[in-house]
């Protein structure tokens, strides 16, 4: 018998909620037989259409487009297998603190991602190119088709059942990650399940 748990997990690079949550699922397969199978969403997308954000933000999600385009063009070149592991090389050089990188700092962040993964360096082209958005947008729509398009990112799978989030302002570590694991695999067994919030009131912390 096969007890290994499936999760799927759909991100943004840049975001860091889905960045939080994927350090929870790295903690939780410390303890237990859970496999990540890493897929791309895209905030620019979910805003794309929506009229009710800042101007800032819209600005924001459009110049912050290139990691995922880079992820996309990696995972086209070489299947989502390799996403797992740019992901964390890229998310620990992005998120040690809270802050809003700059174009720059991205570039940067993307060369030692690939090189750490393993990756070829001309997937660095791929920030300012649309040559895979057709692909990302496939992949995005993927994951919205599991749970409806008045959502944000991660969106987190958990045999076969998805929900939006996590949200998760900071990782939860040994006991408390298993506890959380638990009760969002409980939650989203439950068909009529479908949302707890409550505002954010400070910025996520990663250590």
């Amino acid at each position: 018998m096969n007890d290994t748990t499936v999760v799927d997990l759909w991100f943004d690079p840049v975001c860091p909620y889905s960045w939080t949550a994927s350090r929870w699922l790295h903690e939780v397969a410390r303890s237990r037989p859970i496999q990540v199978r890493h897929h791309l969403i895209s905030l620019y997308f979910l805003n794309e259409h929506r009229t009710d954000i800042t101007p800032e933000y819209r600005r924001s999600t459009e110049t912050t487009r290139g990691p995922g385009r880079v992820a996309m063009a990696a995972a086209t070149r070489f299947g989502e297998e390799v996403l797992g592991g740019f992901y964390t090389a890229f998310g620990e050089r992005v998120f040690d603190e809270w802050r809003r990188p700059s174009p720059a700092e991205y570039h940067v962040a993307i060369r030692g991602a690939l090189a750490q993964a393993g990756l070829p360096a001309d997937l660095e082209d791929a920030m300012e190119s649309d040559e895979h958005d057709e692909a990302l947008r496939r992949s995005h729509d993927t994951g919205l088709a599991l749970v409806g398009g008045d959502v944000g990112t991660p969106i987190t799978c958990i045999d076969g059942r998805a929900f939006y989030g996590p949200v998760l302002n900071a990782i939860p570590r040994g006991d408390d990650a298993l506890a959380v694991f638990d009760g969002a695999r409980l939650l989203a067994a439950y068909p009529q399940f479908f949302e707890l919030k409550r505002t954010r009131l400070s910025p996520p912390v990663f250590t």
